[in-house]
């Protein structure tokens, strides 16, 4: 229903407080998706990280090895020193391990948020603090991607 211009509709208290719990599970329903996203992220990373680290390791150890064990191995030795120097690059280059925490840290930040939604939503009667510290918490989470810790207080 339209309201005339220059009129402002006003909520009746079971109105607000339905748009409050609305925006609450909301929050809670995107904290939950964010948890787990953030959550196969850090696998994803994890994984990344040891795929290019462990052949770098492996590859350096044999080509000195063989390096040093005779003449005729001198040429392969090179080349797995070359293979070894190019894995570590792409694993420095990528920041897998940084991007692993950040997404540990954003995964415990967002189950967090998901929790404080879970128990303002378990309350009879919910306020806009509530949703004001609900939406602190996100900002917190989304700050955790950026290698950020949030400071207290802050929104």
């Amino acid at each position: 229903m339209a309201t005339p211009a220059g009129e402002t509709t006003r909520l009746s208290p079971a109105g607000f407080t339905h748009r409050l719990r609305a925006d609450i599970e909301r929050l809670r329903d995107e904290a939950t998706r964010q948890r787990k996203l953030a959550h196969r992220r850090a696998e994803f990373w994890a994984r990344t990280d040891i795929v290019l680290g462990f052949p770098a390791a492996l590859l350096a150890a044999t080509a000195g090895a063989a390096g040093l064990a005779s003449a005729d191995v001198r040429v392969p030795a090179a080349l797995a020193a070359l293979a070894s120097a190019g894995f570590a690059a792409g694993a420095g280059f990528l920041h897998s391990d940084t991007r692993r925490r950040a997404n540990k840290r954003a995964r415990h930040a967002w189950a967090s948020a998901e929790a404080k939604a879970m128990v303002a939503l378990g309350q009879q009667h919910v306020t806009h603090q509530d949703l004001s510290d609900l939406l602190e918490c996100r900002q917190a989470a989304l700050a955790a991607y950026d290698n950020e810790e949030p400071q207290p207080g802050s929104t």
